[in-house]
């Protein structure tokens, strides 16, 4: 199957086709993988994790619009990529609990430290674009990282 490239009349895209189309999703795959990162990874502890939304979670105003805002760009990047009504519903509920227990003093910060959301959603939209798409080209399929490309002498 040949990929078809867009196509223009008078300077709007008429048609991306297939190529395209994996292309947004892939460039979604790697957004969500620096969002789950920043989200719940920065500091990782065996399967255990800290990041931003964590940290956040303790102060009043701050954790709540870091926890909407990046479930936001997840929920759009999941739909600039196609992902299935099942996939949105599902990262929709994980970022909804998550920037829920923001409402409640101490407990819920706890909570949130603890509660992986962003982590979750952001693994939810990359099996979608997986099983659609596949992993983008430069991601080892074993170790699920960036592989090492060795440079040739000439």
């Amino acid at each position: 199957m040949t990929e078809r490239t867009a196509q223009t009349v008078e300077g709007y895209i008429i048609d991306e086709g297939p190529a395209s189309q994996r292309h947004k999703a892939h460039q979604a795959w790697r957004h969500a993988e620096t969002i789950k990162r920043l989200s719940d990874r920065l500091i990782g502890i065996g399967p255990f994790g800290i990041g931003l939304d964590g940290v956040l979670a303790w102060v009043p105003v701050a954790g709540p619009v870091y926890s909407l805002g990046a479930g936001g760009l997840l929920l759009f990047h999941a739909m600039s990529a196609g992902a299935s009504a099942a996939t949105l519903a599902r990262m929709l509920a994980y970022v909804a609990m998550d920037t829920a227990t923001d409402a409640i003093p101490v407990a819920g910060w706890a909570v949130d430290t603890l509660f992986p959301g962003h982590l979750m959603a952001a693994k939810a939209l990359q099996k979608d674009i997986e099983s659609k798409h596949g992993l983008p080209d430069e991601i080892d399929a074993k170790t699920r990282k960036k592989r090492k490309v060795k440079k040739t002498r000439r």
